[in-house]
């Protein structure tokens, strides 16, 4: 089903929408709505005729919703001239209970409720905003897309750590991963770079922000990724430590009068490549090693032999890689992670073309050899399109097309 979905993303004390073409992935408007809750609220708008950045205050979710419409009021597009389809909303941890893309209800809000212990930073502040949006537009369907949802596919051996299974049942603990979203959509982006249906190939998705992580998606479907429990999981990211003895906790605890609350935020906010840097930046990064900074270079290194690491897993969990696909700011953007990443993995049968690696674009490209046995993309993300895609399939199949 065609037609524009009002995408939203609500944060704690942000709240990023936009409208986009389910069909074509044309985004009409994009927009955030920050420091919600605080001072120096703000209001970025962007149309075709120009992007609106003002100040305003933002007291609450309520504020901030308002402060939207208003935006689309005074700088356009009409809302009522873009007649919408649906309202699509993105939470983070939809749990084992939603392994697809749903209407909104009574149930639902009171089920994401409930798995808010499971992503206390997340949940709470996505239902803050479906909460103000079905209030704001009570004639449109709304639908929630899960992070989650894609990698509910995997399989138990997959998901399931070796703790004692009463207590992981008890309290939910099993490998759920994120960034759902991202890896559905630049995977079938790949298999139609490789000329096939989804279902035909297998893609190793890397998705390479401040957060990151990895996925092995046979013939359309997750049957792994990096990420686990929580996002603390896998890859070396930009504040996170990824894998990490969980001894090294207890450690800590033993050893230090550090607190829980201290080493949670020692692990997601002062560790990966910022811990061994000093620099989250992954532009900052590369200029200190080029400027002769042997922890920035060792910093780099760790985080590119994690992500080898990880390809070879997959490699082996998959049987056959038909290619890989970074996306996200550093996958898409740092030809010296790619080119470190995949050095060596010949083996493997990947062969990374230097030139094209090194060849700027924002658009998808391919560069690997023209003898590569696996093939190499960089693939641009987008999962406001992919939330608008899930929102309209959920719509067409509910009301009919």
């Amino acid at each position: 089903m065609s037609g524009n979905v009002l995408v939203i993303n609500s944060g704690s004390s942000s709240m990023k929408y936009q409208v986009v073409d389910a069909e074509s992935g044309t985004a009409s408007a994009t927009g955030l709505v920050e420091r919600i809750g605080g001072p120096g609220g703000r209001v970025r708008h962007s149309t075709i005729d120009g992007i609106h950045d003002y100040g305003c205050e933002v007291a609450d979710h309520a504020a901030a919703m308002q402060a939207m419409t208003d935006a689309f009021t005074e700088h356009g597009p009409d809302l009522v001239a873009l007649d919408l389809l649906a309202v699509g909303h993105r939470v983070v941890q939809g749990g084992a209970r939603f392994g697809r893309s749903v209407l909104i209800d009574d149930r639902v809000v009171s089920i994401i409720e409930d798995l808010a212990g499971l992503a206390p930073l997340h949940n709470p502040a996505n239902l803050a905003g479906i909460a103000v949006a079905r209030a704001q537009f009570p004639h449109l369907p709304q639908v929630v897309v899960f992070d989650t949802a894609f990698h509910l596919t995997m399989p138990e051996h997959a998901y399931t750590y070796a703790l004692d299974k009463q207590v992981a049942a008890e309290h939910r603990i099993r490998r759920y991963g994120f960034h759902g979203t991202s890896h559905a959509f630049v995977s079938r982006q790949a298999a139609a770079m490789l000329g096939a249906e989804p279902a035909q190939v297998n893609v190793i998705v890397l998705h390479l922000g401040n957060g990151a992580s990895a996925c092995a998606v046979r013939g359309g479907i997750s049957v792994d990724t990096s990420m686990g429990l929580t996002p603390l999981e896998g890859l070396v990211m930009g504040t996170r430590s990824g894998d990490l003895d969980p001894a090294v906790v207890l450690h800590l605890l033993r050893s230090t009068e550090l607190g829980v609350d201290d080493i949670d935020a020692l692990l997601n906010k002062r560790s990966g490549v910022f811990g061994l840097s000093g620099r989250q930046d992954m532009r900052d990064l590369e200029q200190a090693v080029a400027d002769g900074d042997t922890d920035a270079a060792t910093a780099l290194e760790v985080y590119c032999y994690r992500l080898r690491k990880y390809i070879g897993a997959y490699t082996a969990a998959l049987g056959r890689v038909d290619a890989i696909a970074f996306t996200a700011g550093v996958g898409e953007n740092s030809a010296v992670v790619r080119a470190l990443t995949l050095q060596d993995l010949g083996v493997l049968g990947i062969e990374l073309d230097p030139v094209a690696n090194e060849s700027p674009g924002k658009t998808a490209r391919e560069i690997s050899t023209a003898d590569s046995a696996v093939k190499v993309f960089v693939i641009p993300t987008n999962e406001e399109w992919e939330i608008a895609r899930e929102t309209a399939e959920v719509i067409a199949e509910s009301y009919g097309s």
